[in-house]
């Protein structure tokens, strides 16, 4: 277990998301605590103002409508105005500090954990209680904090396979490059050829890392226009159809009649088909088959691409739309079907993967259909 988990008082380690300016173990106490403390002082010296000023108000009023009803000596009522008053303030304060125990004590468990949060533990949790509006409160941080912590796992794998997939062409690119500065190798095609063909490697992830960041941030521009989904399909099997025959693999193709159109951008929906046919026909051996269908599905149109190849295995399917996850067998940087997600819910589709280890995979995704006036 690592150093940064074995902290705690009297260990002599600070935990990694304690703030740098501030002493460990604190004095006194948690450092945050003041301020919760200080919080219900606020709320308690609020409240007792509050009731003074209701206690005085009603002797004063009770003495005013006593003049006006009359009564002679408004001196004698001031006793038992007082015992009333007291009793009732009594009362009123008990209520008070029930009522700032039970608001205050929540409140103030958020604003320790936010405090927790601002200083980097994405761990920080707050238990649902109080009143129904400080549980809806705690149950809006947590939620709150675990996309943080989501977000920033995904930001440390994101770097971490991206540094993993930029080390073998940079090690490609530096090695033939040092060879040949040396004079170890020629300058020649056999050795310029791969360092051409590296970064070529390195501009296709950068461009699908763009693509797929912006998708994931809403602001891909989509050049949308009706197009009949037989149409897509067509293109599609055009494109691929003469690698899947050099490695002897069928690619059929089955549309849906009366298919209604549906308005995408051709070139991303496009994107979307290539992606997945590319893998099927990398995961297909030869003598096997890819199918391509487009068909209605509801108030939508649905493609799938089925292969006959060796599947995907159960604990990769889950995550097989997730960034560069990759089976044993996967060529490329494991962004084709992040990407292809991404498009499909651009254009407010749905996409979803069946495999069967051993008998092939099929990839399906829904688009709305154009809504007619």
């Amino acid at each position: 277990m690592g150093e940064h988990r074995r902290w705690g008082p009297g260990r002599g380690f600070r935990p990694p998301w304690w703030p740098e300016n501030e002493p460990f173990p604190p004095r006194g106490g948690p450092w945050w605590a003041g301020r919760r403390r200080r919080f219900r002082r606020r709320v308690g010296f609020a409240f007792a103002t509050f009731f003074l000023l209701l206690f005085a108000t009603s002797a004063l009023a009770v003495m005013v409508v006593s003049g006006a009803l009359g009564v002679g000596d408004r001196r004698a009522l001031l006793v038992p105005t007082a015992i009333l008053g007291l009793l009732l303030l009594g009362a009123l304060f008990g209520v008070a500090v029930w009522a700032v125990r039970r608001v205050a004590g929540p409140v103030g468990d958020v604003m320790e954990a936010a405090d927790r949060v601002a200083a980097g533990d994405h761990d920080a949790r707050v238990e649902e209680r109080g009143p129904r509006e400080t549980r809806r409160l705690a149950r809006a941080f947590n939620e709150m904090t675990e996309r943080l912590r989501a977000a920033e796992h995904q930001r440390r794998d994101l770097l971490a396979d991206l540094a993993h997939e930029l080390r073998t062409p940079l090690s490609v690119i530096r090695g033939n490059m040092e060879g040949i500065l040396d004079g170890v190798y020629h300058a020649d095609r056999t050795h310029l050829e791969p360092v051409l063909e590296e970064s070529r490697v390195m501009s296709r992830l950068l461009d699908d890392l763009e693509t797929l960041s912006t998708a994931e941030a809403g602001a891909l521009r989509l050049y949308r226009e009706p197009v009949e989904p037989a149409d897509l399909v067509d293109d599609a099997v055009a494109a691929f159809g003469p690698s899947a025959a050099d490695a002897g693999i069928t690619l059929e193709a089955k549309t849906a009649e009366g298919l209604p159109e549906i308005e995408v951008d051709r070139v991303r929906i496009g994107q979307v088909l290539a992606n997945l046919l590319s893998n099927a026909i990398r995961h297909t051996p030869p003598d096997g088959s890819v199918l391509i269908a487009a068909e209605r599905a509801g108030d939508r149109v649905g493609f799938a691409v089925s292969d006959s190849g060796s599947g995907v295995p159960v604990d990769v399917l889950p995550h097989i739309f997730d960034r560069f996850v990759k089976t044993a067998d996967s060529g490329g940087a494991g962004l084709g079907l992040a990407i292809a997600r991404s498009l499909v819910e651009a254009h407010g589709g749905e996409i979803a993967a069946s495999s069967e280890p051993g008998k092939g995979t099929t990839i399906r995704f829904t688009i709305p259909v154009v809504a007619r006036p």
